[in-house]
């Protein structure tokens, strides 16, 4: 029997086949890398729906693409999650069109029909006060049926999955903003335990429309520096003041690395490490202790057998809150000591694209790797002096890039942390 490629636990070692990204800055990984590595921002001002009245009206939406109608979230999260797909499975050349041998894991936003449609079906049952209850009973004689199918939490990954011909049931998840992270990380484990030779893991989010904007115009999560937008996602600068929303996807296509040696695929990095840690501190604030995001940087760590300074750099969550980037970098003093590895936020110029930021700066991190290049955190421009790291800041570093620890911290104290390698370790 030919000797089996384990990692320091005696676990398959997980590769990267495939890899899809889609966000404001463009489609495709040549031309989010070559903007990214540029300092240039996808943030934009909102033309998608009227934003008088309101405090924030920038975010980096995706505009560029044919969306069937209704125009809205699982629409929109559909078609970036089948281009960012479609891109990592050709990459991977794994299988025949239509035929992935593996299971399908999606990070998608949780839905909610959104208020055009609650509009129309108010109009269309003659009553201004009609309930998405009523609307769910009248699907059932077919009455709304199509709207009922589309807002559906499990329809973007059957659509997805039927697309691609993923094996077994398509798994359907959210865990806040580490969504992403979570999908990636649950491919992992099912390759590790032998239940599938390959996993497609995808996050993706369409959902800036007003009402989310108002919602998180409410928590004071959101950038009110709206001139000149390109200029409001300032992550661990002084002068932050929220984070900038942002739509896109990203995909991955993780196999076991024995299974892709033999059929002779390019291997194009290792996920190495998983580590999660939750807490029901608060809805939407981090614990002031800061053990959740700690223990999800440590659990990372030993997931993927490595020391704090066997990391070249962090693709941080860095959302620009004043809040979130305090308690990151603390946390990542905690792990790392006086020695932080030089820390980036991909937000300062895709915003934050929630549900699907850790599956997108996935993609960032491994083709760091790829390149030997770091992307900056653009517009750091008055450091702040209680977050003393070496932020990458405004132009983008090269270097030797063999590890990446990317961190998403998610909404509820859900945090999840991935560490990804050139190479087995």
């Amino acid at each position: 029997m030919a000797k089996r490629t384990l990692d320091k636990q005696g676990r398959p070692v997980v590769a990267v086949t495939g890899m899809g990204v889609v966000t404001s800055l463009g489609v495709g990984k040549t031309d989010n890398w070559a903007a990214l590595t540029a300092g240039r921002s996808g943030i934009h001002r909102i033309t998608r729906f009227p934003t008088e009245g309101l405090r924030t009206t920038i975010a980096g939406t995706v505009d560029t693409l044919k969306i069937d109608e209704p125009f809205c979230a699982p629409n929109l999260s559909f078609e970036l999650a089948r281009l960012a797909a479609v891109e990592a499975v050709e990459q991977c050349g794994l299988g025949s069109p239509g035929d992935f041998p593996g299971q399908l894991f999606m990070a998608v936003p949780p839905v909610e029909v959104e208020w055009p449609q609650k509009a129309l079906m108010a109009n269309a049952g003659g009553n201004g006060d009609l309930t998405y209850t009523e609307v769910l009973k009248g699907a059932a004689t077919g009455r709304f049926a199509a709207f009922h199918e589309l807002f559906l939490f499990g329809a973007v990954a059957d659509r997805i999955s039927d697309i691609f011909g993923a094996k077994g049931s398509p798994i359907s998840l959210s865990t806040a903003c580490s969504s992403g992270a979570t999908a990636i990380q649950l491919g992992v484990e099912a390759i590790r335990r032998g239940e599938t030779p390959a996993a497609l893991c995808i996050g993706t989010d369409g959902s800036v429309h007003a009402e989310a904007l108002i919602r998180f115009s409410l928590l004071s999560a959101l950038s009110t520096q709206n001139d000149p937008p390109e200029g409001a996602a300032k992550p661990f600068s002084k002068n932050r003041d929220g984070f900038v929303m942002g739509e896109g996807a990203g995909a991955l296509v993780l196999e076991d690395f024995d299974h892709a040696v033999a059929r002779g695929a390019k291997i194009l990095g290792v996920l190495a490490g998983c580590g999660e840690m939750g807490d029901g501190f608060h809805r939407t604030r981090s614990s002031p202790d800061g053990k959740p995001i700690i223990g999800a940087i440590r659990a990372a760590l030993d997931d993927a057998g490595l020391q704090p300074g066997q990391i070249d750099t962090i693709n941080a969550h860095g959302t620009s809150t004043p809040e979130n980037d305090k308690m990151e970098a603390m946390g990542c003093q905690a792990v790392f000591g006086e020695k932080v590895p030089p820390i980036t936020s991909n937000k300062s110029m895709v915003g934050h694209t929630l549900t699907a930021a850790g599956a997108v700066e996935a993609v960032f991190s491994l083709l760091s790797i790829v390149h030997g290049r770091i992307p900056p955190t653009i517009n750091y421009n008055v450091p702040d002096p209680l977050i003393p790291v070496d932020v990458v800041g405004n132009a983008p570093r090269d270097a030797r890039v063999t590890s990446v620890l990317s961190n998403s911290f998610g909404f509820g104290g859900q945090n999840t942390c991935l560490v990804m390698t050139a190479e087995p370790v």
